[in-house]
């Protein structure tokens, strides 16, 4: 299986104060030991840089993500992102941009999403988007 881990998860696993030991950053450790396939992308990379301050967490998470393959997301992909969630809205379920699209690439690609958020279940109800644990 293939995951494309959310910057919660990230958030997560990287916090100072301990490690985490919830099941989601259980998986992405199991994961990344057994040398699955686990990717993100630029906006996850952002969202966690924006999130830690000082060097030594920039340098920790640049390190951390220098392994992990970043989807770049092409022009269809917004197009889908955009329709994903047009069609999320008119089900009854508000989905930001960025969930959209994360949603987008995952199905595109054939992945499994790993997030602690609860918004991309409601995604996952009306799309073809398949979530860690369900």
């Amino acid at each position: 299986m293939s995951l494309f881990v959310d910057t919660n998860v990230w958030s997560l696993a990287l916090r100072r104060d301990g490690p985490a030991t919830s099941a989601h950053v259980g998986a992405l450790k199991q994961a990344l030991e057994e040398g699955q396939t686990v990717l993100a992308t630029g906006i996850v990379l952002q969202e966690l840089l924006q999130g830690f301050s000082g060097p030594k967490s920039r340098m920790l998470i640049l390190e951390h993500f220098s392994a992990i393959p970043l989807l770049v997301p092409d022009r269809d992909d917004h197009i889908e992102a955009a329709a994903l969630r047009n069609h999320c809205r008119r089900k009854g379920v508000q989905t930001g941009s960025i969930d959209a699209l994360i949603a987008q690439l995952c199905i595109r690609h054939t992945l499994t999403l790993l997030s602690a958020g609860r918004d991309f279940k409601n995604i996952a109800r009306h799309t073809d988007l398949k979530i860690w644990g369900i």
